[in-house]
C-alpha cells in the first residue's frame, strides 16, 4: 500500500515514536523508508557565528548515521538517510516530491499559546502543503507496533472524508482492521443560534443516518463491512472521545480548507483531532 514512506526524525522522543512505527509497518508489509533530518539555519545568526553551520550539519548527519544503523539492527530494514539544509517543513515535503513518497510519518508536539494548545508549526505545515498522506504518530515509543486492527474513520459525506474511507478501506484488508465511521450532528442552536425543535433534531439525525449508510455503500465496493455511529456534539471532542472509548489505533481522516492569499491550512476539526487525539493519525490528500 505505501512503497515509500519518508520519516522525519530529530533527536525527541515524538520523532522516534513514527520511526518505530513505520518500521513495524515495514517489516510486517515491505516498503521503502527514507530518513530526513532538516537543519534549519537563520542567514543572520550564521553571520555572526558561521561554525554553527557546519557544526549542526554534521550533528545531522551523525544523528541520521546513528539511527539508519538502529534501523538496520533492530529492525533489519536498510534505510535511505538525508541531511539537508532548510525550513523543516519545505524540506520534508520537497523531499517527498523529489523522492515520490507516498506517506510522510513525523511526530508533533504543542506549544502553549494563551489559552490553548497549539500543533507544532513543523507538523502543520508540512500536513497542508503535503502531495501525499501524512501519518502523524501520537504515542508512546513503547506503545508503537505499526499495526491497525481498529480505525476511526470521521465521515461526513463530503469528498475528503470519502478519500479516507477509501484508503481506511485499504488498511482493513491489510491488517483485518475493524472500521467505524462516525457522523457527529452538530449542535444546532451553535450552528444558528437558535433554539432546536424537536422537529428539527429529528430531520438532523435523519440526514445523519443516510450519511452513515452511504459510508457503508462505498465500503461495500471495497469488498469491506464497517460499523458506523451518530453523536452529537462539538466535532473534534466527539472524534477524540470516541476513540478513545473504542481503543482505537489509528484516526483516519481528510483535511481541508484555504484561507488567505496563498496559504493553505487544516480545518479545525481536523487540527483540533491530531492535538488531541492519543492515537495515530492518518491524514489523508
Amino acid at each position: 500500500m505505501y512503497e515509500t514512506i519518508l520519516v522525519a526524525i530529530d533527536d525527541s522522543e515524538f520523532s522516534k515514536a513514527a520511526l518505530l512505527e513505520v518500521s513495524y509497518w515495514v517489516k510486517r508489509h515491505g516498503g521503502k523508508v527514507i530518513l530526513i533530518n532538516a537543519v534549519y539555519f537563520d542567514e543572520e545568526e550564521f553571520t555572526i557565528a558561521p561554525e554553527q553551520r557546519e557544526k549542526r550539519l554534521e550533528l545531522a548527519k551523525e544523528l541520521c548515521h546513528q539511527t539508519k544503523n538502529m534501523v538496520l539492527s533492530e529492525f533489519g530494514i536498510n534505510v535511505e538517510s538525508l541531511a539537508c539544509e532548510g525550513e523543516p517543513p519545505e524540506v520534508i515535503v520537497d523531499i517527498a516530491r523529489e523522492k515520490k513518497a507516498d506517506l510522510i510519518a513525523l511526530g508533533t508536539y504543542g506549544r502553549r499559546g494563551l489559552k490553548r494548545l497549539l500543533l507544532g508549526s513543523v507538523t502543520s505545515s508540512v500536513i497542508v502543503n503535503s502531495h501525499t498522506d501524512v501519518l502523524v504518530v501520537k504515542k508512546p515509543c513503547i506503545e508503537c507496533t505499526g499495526i491497525y486492527r481498529s480505525i476511526l474513520l470521521p465521515f461526513d459525506g463530503s469528498e475528503f472524508s470519502k478519500k479516507a474511507l477509501d484508503r481506511a478501506c485499504e488498511l482493513s484488508k491489510i491488517d483485518d482492521a475493524e472500521i467505524t465511521a462516525l457522523y457527529v450532528v452538530p449542535r444546532y442552536e451553535e450552528m444558528i443560534e437558535f433554539f432546536r425543535s424537536s422537529s428539527i433534531k429529528k430531520s438532523l439525525f435523519q440526514e445523519a443516518e443516510k450519511i452513515v449508510d452511504g459510508s457503508k455503500v462505498i465500503a461495500s465496493r471495497h469488498g469491506v463491512a464497517i460499523k458506523t455511529e451518530i453523536q452529537e456534539g462539538q466535532g473534534a471532542e466527539k472524534i477524540v472521545e470516541t476513540a478513545k472509548r473504542l481503543k482505537t489505533d489509528m484516526i483516519a481522516m481528510g483535511t481541508y480548507g484555504w484561507r488567505g492569499i496563498n496559504k493553505a491550512v487544516m480545518g479545525s476539526t481536523a487540527e483540533r483531532v491530531i492535538i488531541h487525539a492519543s492515537c495515530p493519525v492518518l491524514v489523508v490528500r
